[in-house]
């Protein structure tokens, strides 16, 4: 007869497995499954082979103060299968850890850290099955720990450790790394944001900075960690939990508008030595209101992919670098970036937050890389988000609000105004409460009401989810075209205070309304819109990497433009009457949807459609 104890623990593996089958199944439905998610590490067991093997080379990386570096593996088995795969582990001494227990009756499993990437070991290598020789190449980051590679039989679903490379690290993995920069609460601010190894019992933390070519000044910067009990639930507090290391922050203050500033990050360490970054630029604001070319590019739910290949399944962010490239490509025409949440689908696997900051590094270290956010960050279950579900992987927003600086007034909530030049943009967080009577309604309403549009005549309103307007096939599943209760609470807002345009993400693809209404086109779609305000025109740009959403097969008249692809949208004031919104498919760069509005300041005072109050016969 079975032992009680190994009863209750079934039952409690077996609710562990269910919630992160069912976070999985949550993040299939709304972009993609993270593949980490598909290797049942709770499960590896030892099946050391002595005829396999793995080798890498280097062993040792970073020796010119690179960031991150190519790896090259050979590896053999004598008994070779196509469900063999190799996993990159990080500390390297994974198998010998101790996991945590989630209960008194549950046994830690053997292995408790899954590994930050993976790859299968016929990867490129089509006689591997016959021959049980194979090589491959991956990327590694600097992530404050060193390395090994293991070969594993079994699948991902029965994992066995066969054999691991020796220990490979970076000659410094504590070293400062992946600078991101985000505007300040004010518009003279810049803030500075970056990961490293050291505590500030080891070392203080600043950055050097200043006005190209002139005298430098020093910032000090503050430090932040987080522990995996502020994890919600698994896999976050399982075994996708990886120390984050410091989280440092530093602001750079009184910037003259347009100036070229250099900065560079530090580390003194107790003895007088410091370690210091590289060496980055960026632009100063321009001053509010002030009136010269501002180009911002916005998108939703990009997630991170790998260079190497690997971690793909499932088309599982195939755009994502795309879309990066095509940024980086493009960086010296963009001024300012703002992801509109579902960042990089970690989903409780935190390595991948480091992964994704390297990933944007050439973008978020050059211009303000200011994030929203999204279902993958914060939703989860009794953890005081709108929407109950697993989406977060056990995140609950901590690692988001924690690795990216907003200027918020309760980094908690993520709800947040920014004036940037002619711009004055209100960004919401959709996975917070955001109805009449709420605290978050009363934010919004007062970021629209609050603008000078004589200084930001360009009135935007950014979500993650779509508050607006989607012909997305799941919204249609569920009765209606945008999120349940979302543009009903706030349209009177848009209206009233003529917001030019609302953006969203979450359907991953691209729509655009004509300037809509109560369901009803106030004006037609075109390429061009002249005059006084009629109605907000909705844009949904949610095509930034992650896997693309579908249709529904009827189309309403305020859907003026559908497009199945990745991409990202290219807002351009050029002055105060005029601005464009362009839309580039990340594949090529290319323009495929484009409208400018043109106006005068008269015009957004004028009366629009109901401006007026109501009145009846009787008044």
């Amino acid at each position: 007869m079975e032992s009680p104890r190994r009863a209750m623990a079934a039952v409690v593996h077996a609710l562990v497995a269910l919630s992160v089958a069912g976070a999985a199944a949550a993040t299939a439905g709304s972009g993609g499954e993270q593949p980490l998610s598909r290797i049942s590490i709770h499960r590896a067991t030892f099946a050391i082979n002595p005829g396999a093997s793995v080798d890498a080379s280097p062993l040792l990386l970073g020796l010119e103060g690179q960031d991150r570096e190519w790896v090259t593996l050979t590896y053999t088995n004598t008994r070779p299968s196509k469900d063999d795969w190799i996993g990159v582990f990080s500390p390297a001494n994974f198998s010998d850890s101790t996991c945590p227990s989630e209960s008194q009756w549950v046994e830690p499993p053997l292995l408790c850290t899954a590994p930050i990437k993976f790859q299968f070991a016929n990867f490129k290598n089509l006689d591997y099955e016959k021959t049980g020789k194979g090589s491959m190449r991956l990327q590694i980051i600097n992530q404050r720990e060193d390395f090994s590679f293991a070969l594993f039989s079994g699948g991902l679903s029965n994992p066995k450790l066969i054999a691991r490379s020796k220990r490979v690290t970076f000659i410094n993995p504590k070293a400062p790394v992946y600078p991101r920069l985000a505007q300040g609460k004010s518009w003279n601010e810049m803030t500075v944001t970056w990961t490293s190894g050291y505590g500030t019992r080891e070392a203080t933390p600043f950055v050097k900075w200043g006005i190209q070519g002139q005298v430098q000044n020093l910032s000090p910067a503050g430090t932040l960690t987080f522990s995996r009990s502020t994890m919600c639930g698994p896999p976050a507090r399982t075994v996708g939990w990886r120390d984050p290391g410091f989280i440092h922050t530093s602001f750079l203050k009184d910037l003259w508008p347009n100036f070229m500033y250099t900065y560079i990050i530090g580390h003194r360490l107790f003895d007088g030595s410091i370690i210091w970054g590289h060496e980055h630029s960026f632009q100063a604001p321009p001053y509010p209101g002030e009136d010269s070319l501002q180009r911002v590019v916005i998108f939703g739910d990009m997630g991170k992919a790998e260079a190497d290949g690997s971690n793909e399944y499932n088309d599982f962010e195939p755009g994502s670098l795309n879309t990066t490239y095509q940024l980086i490509k493009d960086l010296k025409n963009i001024d300012m970036v703002i992801h509109i949440g579902d960042i990089c689908y970690a989903n409780g696997y935190l390595s991948q937050w480091d992964q994704f900051t390297a990933q944007v590094e050439p973008i978020a270290s050059t211009v303000p890389y200011m994030v929203g956010s999204g279902n993958h960050e914060r939703d989860w279950p009794g953890s005081g988000s709108f929407y109950g579900n697993l989406d977060s992987g056990g995140e609950c927003g901590v690692p988001a609000q924690n690795m990216f600086y907003v200027p918020a007034e309760n980094r908690e909530q993520f709800w947040y105004s920014m004036d940037y030049g002619m711009f004055r943009f209100c960004i919401a967080n959709t996975e917070l409460d955001w109805r009449p009577g709420t605290e978050q309604y009363k934010f919004i309403e007062h970021c629209l009401s609050s603008v000078d549009r004589q200084k930001q005549p360009w009135l935007i309103f950014l979500a993650h989810r779509v508050l607006g307007y989607s012909s997305a096939s799941f919204y249609l599943d569920e009765g209606t075209t945008e999120e349940p209760m979302g543009r009903e609470s706030l349209q009177p807002l848009w209206q009233k205070y003529k917001v030019d345009i609302a953006m969203y993400g979450h359907v991953h693809g691209y729509e655009r309304t004509c300037p809509v209404y109560e369901n009803v086109c106030v004006a037609k779609g075109a390429s061009n819109y002249s005059g006084a305000f009629t109605a907000t025109t909705h844009v949904v740009v949610g095509g930034g990497g992650a896997s693309l959403a579908d249709y529904a097969g009827v189309r309403a008249r305020w859907s003026h433009v559908q497009d199945r692809d990745y991409g990202f949208a290219r807002l351009t004031a050029f002055n105060h009457t005029t601005l464009l919104l362009e839309y580039v498919r990340s594949r090529d760069g290319s323009v495929h949807d484009s409208f400018t509005v043109s106006r005068d300041y008269r015009d957004i005072l004028a009366y629009g459609v109901d401006d007026c109050p109501s009145t009846t016969l009787a008044s």
